[in-house]
């Protein structure tokens, strides 16, 4: 039987269906940071309706990816870091609303530093705690998940 579905399509489907909640978490921060990153692209180009809507649509789904992550924080279990990862997520969507509005790639620089720190670490500490799911993980972990 021939499927229409692109090859891409599907890795990426299978790939997001059989990850960890650790490996997703750093799928998201990848989306967020790509998407920020075609939106940097688009201030060089001189079609003022390209311009605009190549940065909008992809602000704009970097803030979803961040409004996800926030929401999937748990507060109770998360403890400090889950209330300072909030404040951060805030931050970056404020930052990218601002950018976004203005046609100005500052806080879309600002963000994408931000979630690069984030991933990076987040990055690190799946390392680090693979295969099992040690103390360090299962803390960061419980920051993020919601019960």
């Amino acid at each position: 039987m021939l499927t229409s579905e692109n090859p891409l399509s599907s890795y990426q489907k299978i790939a997001t269906q059989t990850a960890s909640p650790g490996q997703l978490v750093l799928m998201l921060y990848d989306g967020a940071i790509r998407f920020l990153e075609r939106a940097l692209s688009a201030f060089q180009s001189t079609d003022p309706l390209e311009f605009n809507q190549t940065i909008n649509n992809n602000v704009i789904r970097a803030q979803e990816i961040i409004n996800h992550l926030n929401d999937s924080l748990n507060l109770d279990q998360g403890g400090e870091l889950a209330g300072t990862l909030r404040r951060l997520y805030r931050y970056m969507h404020r930052q990218l609303t601002q950018s976004n509005v203005r046609k100005s790639p500052e806080g879309i620089h600002e963000t994408i530093a931000h979630l690069t720190t984030l991933r990076d670490a987040w990055s690190q500490m799946l390392r680090q705690t693979q295969p099992g799911l040690p103390a360090a993980q299962s803390h960061f972990a419980a920051a993020l998940s919601r019960s």
